[in-house]
């Protein structure tokens, strides 16, 4: 079968890569003929710590759970994983809601806000991703608004860069304390690895304060170690009032999205905000977060002290390597952006990579890379040596 045309007859997808992915091991991913390609990517911060996880796959393979929990039973897990989440997320962050991935998790995110401030406006990052139901892209990109019309009208955007002199705009957008959350990426990633100043991130969260405007982080993608912290809000010292996760959550082997908030708010929305996920928190999802994050918490320092080890070694190789025009490196523990000038050259380049056996992606006229935290040194050397070739 030709599944590259079958995929295009059956599908309505966004398959836009000639690569048919059969296995997945370590940092490498292997197509149909059996050749091995250095992953990069890790399906954009969902395989964090590589492919192959023995401790989740003991978890899914040795599962004694039910087949399935209705969403108004009890189910013991569920509070073990939400204890979890409680314990190793930043803050006061306590209680979770149940979703089966990041637009959900944003969607509940969304919801809270309203319910908790009584209020309807939004202020999120301009040219952003958050989900792609009309809600999450109405706080997206303002692109979309010519081919969904915003179900949120009233989001307003604020346009980079976030350095401590956008602190007055994010003031005048609050001041007149209509705005329900102020929703963002602590390191946004899809505009190439963006980092604010940590000026700009605590003038957020006092205004936030100041004007009744609840903040929230989405760490989707930037979660669970990426960034070299557990949690990318970490680096600026602040604390959200709800954070959204998903992704890595489970290291890739089942879908899972969370939104957990303070206990005020919780216990304030508790009547007001009924999420019914169907297949939210399903038990094999449950039993892969569980182990992943038991993994993580007790294997943490080594993990994100490899993540230290690595960023630095990227940094320097990169440094190194004679693009063709000027770039600018973004780089926050192994979360890089290479900002090559135009969208056009950064194609071109993933192109060259995919090829050659290296997964790399773009965003706009950045080349980004998600490499796996756990990552070894001569697996990282020969993707970076690929790269450098294809220059």
């Amino acid at each position: 079968m030709n599944v590259k045309r079958a995929d295009r007859e059956y599908l309505v997808s966004d398959s836009r890569e000639d690569l048919q992915v059969v296995r997945s091991e370590g940092s490498c991913i292997f197509d149909e003929r059996g050749r091995r390609y250095i992953d990069f990517l890790t399906g954009w911060n969902v395989g964090n710590f590589g492919w192959g996880s023995e401790e989740i796959r003991e978890a899914i393979r040795n599962s004694e759970s039910p087949e399935y929990i209705y969403p108004r039973y009890l189910y013991a897990p569920w509070v073990e994983l939400a204890r979890l989440l409680a314990d190793l997320t930043p803050g006061k962050l306590k209680m979770s809601f149940r979703a089966t991935g990041g637009t959900e998790a944003v969607e509940t995110a969304l919801q809270v806000a309203m319910a908790y401030t009584k209020r309807g406006k939004f202020v999120s990052i301009e040219d952003s991703y958050h989900g792609n139901s009309i809600a999450t892209l109405s706080i997206g990109s303002s692109d979309n608004k010519d081919t969904f019309k915003n179900l949120l009208p009233n989001c307003r955007k604020l346009k980079p860069p976030l350095d401590e002199k956008a602190i007055d705009r994010v003031d005048k957008l609050l001041k007149g304390r209509d705005v329900a959350a102020l929703i963002m990426e602590p390191v946004i990633l899809n505009l190439g690895v963006m980092i604010p100043d940590k000026a700009f991130m605590q003038g957020l969260r006092e205004l936030c304060t100041k004007y009744g405007t609840l903040l929230i982080l989405d760490e989707v993608a930037t979660g669970f170690g990426r960034t070299g912290k557990l949690f990318a809000t970490e680096h600026f010292e602040i604390e959200p009032d709800v954070m959204t996760l998903a992704k890595a959550i489970t290291g890739g082997y089942a879908g899972m999205g969370a939104t957990i908030v303070t206990e005020e708010i919780g216990e304030a929305v508790r009547e007001d905000v009924s999420i019914y996920s169907t297949y939210g928190w399903h038990p094999l999802s449950v039993d892969a977060a569980i182990a992943n994050l038991k993994f993580i918490k007790k294997n943490e320092k080594r993990l994100l002290g490899n993540v230290a080890k690595m960023s630095e070694y990227f940094a320097t190789r990169l440094s190194q390597m004679e693009f063709k025009q000027k770039v600018t490196l973004n780089i926050m523990g192994l979360a890089i952006g290479i900002g090559l000038g135009d969208s056009d050259d950064a194609s071109r380049l993933s192109d060259k990579c995919l090829k050659n056996g290296l997964l790399v992606t773009t965003e706009g006229s950045s080349l980004t890379l998600f490499p796996p935290l756990n990552i070894d040194k001569a697996t990282a050397k020969e993707g970076l040596n690929i790269l450098e070739s294809c220059l």
